[in-house]
């Protein structure tokens, strides 16, 4: 499903439809180029699954676990990564456990996550944001 947002606002709102849809162990990729709103998406996802906690990026701490309306959600940030090693996982293996998990650059991770149960892909077009949601 393609869709247009034209501010953070309806970002958070095309995330919280999603949101709505997901349960424990569910793995959301989110993907885009720098800039193009993956954080706000995630952050519109918590809300939705009840996080009242700041949703920030965790670039520098790679994961961040959050408490949800009876849901943890963990949001992983794979940017720093070019691939996951064995030891790597081990340290990131946590985050996928009885959560729903939100990965951001999960490219990085690619044959090492567990599968995805959507993909969520953000670009930069025109004024405002080109947002596509496949489910896996």
């Amino acid at each position: 499903m393609k869709q247009q947002s034209n501010s953070p606002e309806e970002t958070e709102t095309l995330a919280a439809g999603l949101a709505r849809r997901l349960s424990a162990g569910d793995v959301v990729t989110v993907a885009g180029e720098l800039g193009a709103g993956k954080t706000t998406f995630v952050r519109g996802a918590c809300g939705a699954l009840g996080v009242r906690e700041r949703v920030t990026s965790p670039t520098y701490t790679i994961g961040h676990r959050y408490h949800g309306d009876g849901i943890e959600v963990s949001h992983l940030d794979l940017y720093r990564f070019q691939s996951i090693s064995p030891a790597e996982w081990g340290d990131l293996e946590p985050y996928f456990e009885d959560a729903i998990a939100f990965v951001e650059w999960p490219e990085a991770g690619e044959g090492v996550l567990p599968p995805p149960r959507f993909t969520v892909r953000l670009r930069h077009a025109d004024a405002g944001r080109a947002v596509e949601i496949e489910e896996c």
